[in-house]
């Protein structure tokens, strides 16, 4: 059964930073785009960060642009999301997603609680 796992959120206070791990399993990882999503209360889910499967190109939204890093690790299947000086507008449900380059076939993660508050 395909998973994919969140962890690393938590309670931060602005300024702060967290790095989110996203394991996956029963599924061939290496050949799938990776990308990390958010959802705050009341709005749409938006994309944040993305890494290609192949060559390992980044992408970010403008709102995390300078101050989000995702990475790959493809020996260990986990996608990671290095958040620094976090701000409260970072508060949101972040998820992980999996996507198959040319294909409907895509997984989400159960997703992590992030809260930026002093």
């Amino acid at each position: 059964q395909v998973q994919l796992v969140e962890s690393g959120g938590g309670l931060v206070q602005p300024g702060g930073s967290l790095r989110l791990s996203c394991a996956a399993s029963e599924f061939t990882f290496i050949n799938y785009a990776m990308s990390w999503y958010r959802q705050a209360p009341g709005k749409e889910r938006e994309l944040v960060a993305a890494i290609t499967s192949v060559g390992g190109y980044t992408n970010y939204a403008d709102s995390v642009k300078g101050r989000f890093v995702i990475s790959r690790d493809n020996a260990k299947n986990t996608v990671y999301l290095q958040m620094n000086s976090l701000k409260s507008e970072d508060t949101a449900v972040y998820y992980c997603n999996a996507q198959l380059p040319g294909t409907s076939v895509h997984y989400w993660g159960q997703g992590t609680q992030v809260t930026v508050s002093s």
